[in-house]
């Protein structure tokens, strides 16, 4: 008796994992962590709890501010300290937590007000203080826009767009030295180019491969039976 070998079954994967497994992607895509969270995710360990971390950093930061301790200076430094120090141990974990949805948002808007914070004490240009947020803000809703169609940015966008981390140590380090107009004027013009040219690029080649699909499908019902029938011939043939 002859026996057909029985193909391996694949298996399923579990809706719940594979849920997870999209919901901690998509979280760290809206954070935007850059070289510096990458290189020490793995260094330090478990890491603290991502949603009260990113709340205790921006509550610390507004109250610094509020208070009047920033100063021109290396005064200037201690909003991003607190980012850094508070924030960036949150990188290794999975943000499966009940309100770890609530981290970007709040990582967010503590990269937002640092920038305002420390700009307005460095008397930055207001204008391009409001160019910077609006550059890395069209970013972040990009990034959300793109990955709730399941489209993907490149991971090297995260890395040549610096991660809020870098950005903030940068402007942090310009405003200490008291060159943070040169220094803004030249992170906000590399980052807009940076930002706009590759999610042109991305939709643009994603609007040339849905009309590409649209036509072969529209082809493939214009199709006598005949051809049809030939075609799936030669496919099964190849």
């Amino acid at each position: 008796m002859i026996t057909h070998p029985q193909a391996m079954a694949t298996p399923t994967p579990d809706p719940d994992e594979e849920r997870r497994r999209i919901q901690t992607a998509r979280l760290l895509a809206y954070r935007d962590d850059g070289p510096l969270a990458h290189v020490l995710a793995g260094k330090i360990g478990a890491g603290l709890p991502p949603m009260p971390a990113a709340l205790v950093a921006l509550l610390a930061v507004v109250a610094v501010t509020v208070a009047g301790l920033l100063e021109p200076g290396p005064m200037l430094l201690v909003p991003v300290a607190i980012m850094l120090l508070l924030v960036l141990p949150t990188t290794p974990r999975d943000h499966l937590g009940r309100l770890d949805w609530l981290t970007p948002p709040l990582l967010r808007g503590a990269e937002f007000f640092t920038i305002i914070a420390v700009g307005l004490e460095a008397e930055a240009p207001k204008w391009l203080l409001f160019v910077l947020v609006y550059v890395v803000g069209y970013h972040t809703y990009d990034t959300v826009y793109r990955t709730r169609q399941s489209i993907w940015p490149p991971a090297w966008v995260f890395h040549a767009g610096l991660g809020w981390e870098l950005r903030l140590l940068i402007i942090g380090l310009g405003a200490a030295f008291d060159v943070l107009t040169p220094v803004l004027a030249v992170l906000t013009a590399y980052l807009f180019v940076l930002f706009a040219v590759e999610s042109v690029t991305s939709w643009v080649r994603l609007d040339k491969a849905s009309a590409q699909a649209g036509a072969d499908a529209e082809q493939d019902l214009e199709a006598s039976p005949e051809e049809a029938m030939e075609q799936a011939k030669s496919d099964e043939k190849g």
